[in-house]
């Protein structure tokens, strides 16, 4: 706390001096307590999401349509895990609880990314959110490997480079489907429809919304607003969609000359805020599945902090 009569605090100025040039805040390093709180519930909820996202794409392992495209979803699916390792570690060296993090997901009390509560009812949504939710993830992310606090960058840099690949990866199904059968490309299309606006919803809420985005600017937690990520995700996606040969569900999509960019429609916001609340099609199945992961793990957990215990505790007497 700052002392009325003392003035500013010399540590803050200094903190917000490093931040200014482009230096990175360490974890021993002097921080202001906001700015610590931030960084947890953001990262946390990144890790949330990471976590969460392999249900989606878990449940199609079983059914890929060929031994490659089952090899190739195991290893994206084992990568998110890792991303979700990477980021609560990250979180840790805040002083964040891993089971704290945990339950508070599992209460309700965290929030992960929305477009995790849509379900994948097709092969086509595997590509589709290869391609889509990847790539907001990448747009999103690659501007975070350049974040103030070091050990979230550079965990983002490993992350980014892998979700290169899994971008690459759902594009190249869509590629397959929309060369293949005409029912084939319909199938892309009906998954494109469904889930092009969950995924403008995955940068959050317009910049007129989000009330926590100007310090976060101003910390460098953040580098861009989310209505500037999203119009960044749009200007690329357009191209894409044009050479699979599929149509975006907006129509109002345009080029706008005048300003460089596509002009889109509203994002259906209602929904947005109706997922975040936890009344999405698939919120309920993927927290109790969650739960359900965390309860019946507790033995193993357990059974390592004994173990951990009986070691410390030879070590102690070898000590003696």
């Amino acid at each position: 706390m700052k002392d009325a009569l003392s003035g500013p605090d010399p540590r803050e100025a200094a903190f917000q001096a490093t931040v200014d040039s482009e230096g990175k805040i360490e974890p021993k390093d002097w921080m202001p307590e906001a700015y610590r709180k931030t960084l947890i519930r953001q990262i946390s909820q990144h890790a949330h999401s990471e976590i969460i996202g392999m249900q989606p794409e878990g449940n199609w392992i079983g059914r890929a349509p060929t031994l490659r495209r089952k090899v190739a979803l195991v290893a994206k699916v084992q990568d998110e895990a890792g991303h979700g390792l990477y980021l609560y570690s990250a979180a840790e060296t805040l002083g964040a609880s891993r089971d704290d993090m945990v339950d508070a997901l599992i209460d309700g009390r965290a929030k992960y990314s929305t477009i995790f509560n849509y379900p994948t009812l097709t092969w086509a949504d595997i590509g589709t959110i290869g391609w889509l939710v990847d790539g907001a993830a990448i747009i999103n992310q690659v501007a975070l490997c350049r974040t103030s606090y070091g050990p979230y960058a550079r965990a983002m840099v490993r992350i980014c480079k892998e979700e290169s690949f899994h971008q690459r990866q759902g594009y190249e199904i869509l590629v397959d489907l929309c060369q293949g059968t005409a029912e084939q490309k319909r199938m892309a299309q009906e998954s494109l429809n469904r889930w092009w606006w969950p995924a403008l919803m995955m940068f959050g809420p317009s910049d007129d919304n989000s009330p926590n985005s100007a310090q976060s600017m101003a910390w460098k937690i953040k580098r861009l607003s989310n209505d500037e990520l999203r119009q960044r995700f749009v200007d690329q996606s357009v191209p894409q969609a044009e050479y699979l040969g599929l149509t975006i569900p907006d129509p109002d999509l345009k080029w706008n000359a005048e300003r460089g960019h596509y002009d889109f429609g509203e994002v259906p916001w209602d929904e947005f805020m109706e997922v975040l609340k936890g009344n999405g099609p698939c919120n309920r199945q993927r927290m109790e599945a969650r739960r359900k992961a965390r309860d019946d793990g507790a033995w193993v957990r357990e059974a390592a902090l004994a173990h951990a215990a009986k070691r410390a505790a030879r070590a102690e007497k070898s000590a003696a």
